[in-house]
């Protein structure tokens, strides 16, 4: 059985844990590339060679610093000249959406377990869809923002106080992630993880579950 189909057992589950982008929000960083291509008349391809998850972003997304202090610093390393709300309209453009079929699987499993979330972001993604999505978040108890809590997932502190945070023991918590490094990090501190690799895996893995 493949990292998309896990063998799981609803009876060693008290809480369904959920990151957001390509498990929840559907998002697509070439929609950045291009808004940003657009405002400043460079190509897409220019823009995404200087462009780097180094320090100045992963600070970003523990909030460490803010949205303007994050764009100042684009501003230099991508070496275009756009104003906060030009990169903010880029940066945003990011979400296209709810990932298919997930408004009507989450108050299905919402019927048998807590939902929380749990989403490497940063204040202006937060800002955003945090009003675009309000109803479909409305279905998690909690929601575990690295901006917020000042820690990025795969690091292990930050698995230890999400699972502190929901109060049920880590090998009873079910999480859902895109990127194997969260997954492999969920894992190392003892929880239950589904490798989402396709927008079918939380629908399969839910099936599996009785859902």
């Amino acid at each position: 059985m493949n990292s998309s189909a896990p063998a799981v057992d609803a009876h060693s589950i008290d809480a369904l844990l959920f990151d957001l982008g390509r498990v929840v929000l559907d998002i697509d960083f070439t929609r950045v590339l291009q808004v940003w291509s657009d405002h400043s008349g460079r190509t897409s391809e220019d823009i995404v060679s200087r462009f780097s998850r180094g320090d100045v972003y992963m600070r970003h997304e523990r909030g460490e610093i803010s949205d303007d202090a994050f764009f100042a610093h684009l501003r230099e390393t991508l070496d275009i000249d756009l104003t906060p709300a030009q990169f903010l309209d880029g940066w945003n453009a990011i979400f296209v959406g709810e990932m298919p079929g997930i408004a009507e699987l989450l108050p299905r499993a919402a019927r048998c377990w807590p939902l929380y979330a749990f989403s490497n972001t940063n204040p202006a993604h937060v800002t955003h869809f945090s009003t675009r999505h309000a109803e479909l978040l409305g279905q998690f108890r909690g929601v575990y923002l690295s901006s917020s809590i000042g820690m990025r997932k795969p690091d292990p502190e930050s698995f230890d106080h999400v699972v502190a945070e929901i109060g049920v023991p880590a090998e009873r918590i079910l999480f859902f992630d895109d990127l194997i490094d969260n997954i492999d990090g969920a894992r190392a501190r003892g929880l239950q993880a589904v490798h989402v690799t396709s927008a079918d895996t939380v629908a399969d893995t839910l099936k599996a579950l009785g859902i």
